[in-house]
C-alpha cells in the first residue's frame, strides 16, 4: 500500500504537453486526478487505497486522453 503523502506529480504525455497528476487517499479509497495544462481539462478515477499510484495515475491519464480526443471530435 502506497502511503506517501499527497502531492501533485507531473507526467509527460508523448508530444502533447504537460499533465499534472494528484492522488488523494481517503480511508479505503484513492482518487487520482489528471489535468492537462494546455486545456485545463481534468479527469478523475477512484480506486482502492491499496492500488499503486502508478496504476491510478495511468488510468486517470488514459481517461484524460479519451476526454481530450472526444472534445476534439475524435481526432
Amino acid at each position: 500500500m502506497d502511503r506517501a503523502p499527497p502531492e501533485t506529480r507531473r507526467l509527460m504525455a508523448p508530444a502533447k504537453g504537460e499533465i499534472f497528476l494528484e492522488v488523494v487517499i481517503q480511508g479505503a479509497f484513492a482518487k487520482a486526478t489528471a489535468i492537462d495544462s494546455a486545456t485545463g481539462i481534468e479527469a478523475s478515477v477512484v480506486g482502492p487505497a491499496s492500488a499503486s499510484r502508478a496504476t491510478l495515475g495511468e488510468a486517470a491519464r488514459r481517461k484524460l486522453e479519451y476526454l481530450i480526443k472526444k472534445k476534439n471530435g475524435g481526432r
